[in-house]
């Protein structure tokens, strides 16, 4: 029996209409709009087209959206200037430094995510929100595990009381991932690089997520029958061709449900995106 497909779209869809029905109440009750900033450094496609889709989900919405275009020879200095600025503004809620940085201020990446107002991390990387992530405060939450935890909500499956194991440890998906399937009860095992026996591991998994960044990497003699597999990852083979973490075609003939790659885990991740923007704002006017 074939596994239920998870499409990212029908999820994204029922997040982004709660974020709408929010974006009015905040109008009507507060008289506020909330408000992104999005600054791209340099002219990287793939970012380009990253960012014109948040463009795109915050007209949907009703969220204002300024996007913010600085050239590749941006010093450190005038970005973190920039950053001062919209941390100070009052119209803006969430601010968002699009990476990768130019090669010039990549290795400053932490230093210019750390410079934003921790109640505008929208990103959620910043380590006072991390810090409340671990220790179980409400804050603002990385967009991509937080989009996972939600699918899994929305689609009626449960996580009290399973296994999850978690392939990749990265700070973006992997150790977020981790805290919020312990919120949710779950009992949790994170395996990387340097695990043994990593299939007997997560054949243990009644649910299953990919975030190491290797294509098809996860075979169908890895996942335990039954299983449902969350891909987070995306992996370019080919100049039209992408695939996820796991070998999708052999995997959803054992798994109960699963992600594909594209249109599963990635289209949730904007959406998480506008709700982080709602729970900013949110917090602005309490």
């Amino acid at each position: 029996m074939s596994a239920k497909i998870l499409q990212g779209k029908d999820f994204a869809a029922q997040i982004k209409e709660s974020a709408r029905k929010e974006v009015e109440e905040l109008k009507q009750k507060f008289n506020v709009t909330p408000g992104l900033a999005v600054i791209i450094v340099g002219e990287n496609p793939a970012s380009q087209v990253y960012v014109r889709n948040k463009h795109k989900a915050c007209e949907e919405l009703g969220i204002r959206s300024e996007n913010i275009s600085m050239p590749e020879t941006t010093t450190k200095e005038e970005l973190l200037n920039k950053i001062d600025e919209l941390n100070a503004a009052k119209d803006i809620h969430g601010i968002l430094v699009q990476l990768p940085l130019p090669d010039a201020i990549k290795k400053d990446s932490e230093e210019i995510l750390n410079r934003i107002d921790p109640r505008k991390d929208v990103d959620g990387f910043h380590p006072m929100n991390v810090g409340k992530l671990v220790t179980g405060n409400p804050g603002l939450i990385p967009c991509t595990p937080a989009g996972c935890i939600e699918m899994l909500d929305l689609a009626g499956i449960e996580i009290e009381g399973k296994r999850a194991v978690i392939i990749g440890r990265s700070n973006i998906v992997g150790k977020p991932m981790l805290h919020l399937l312990m919120a949710k009860n779950a009992t949790v095992t994170v395996c990387h690089s340097r695990t043994k026996n990593l299939p007997e591991v997560t054949r243990e998994a009644d649910i299953l997520v990919a975030a190491i960044g290797k294509p098809q990497f996860v075979t169908a003699d890895m996942v335990k029958p039954g299983a449902v597999v969350i891909d987070v990852g995306i992996n370019r083979i080919a100049p039209k061709k992408l695939v996820g973490d796991t070998d999708f075609e052999n995997v959803k003939e054992i798994a109960s449900a699963i992600t594909p790659v594209p249109g599963g885990v990635g289209l949730l991740t904007v959406a998480m995106l506008m709700k982080n923007v709602v729970t900013a704002t949110k917090l602005s006017v309490r």
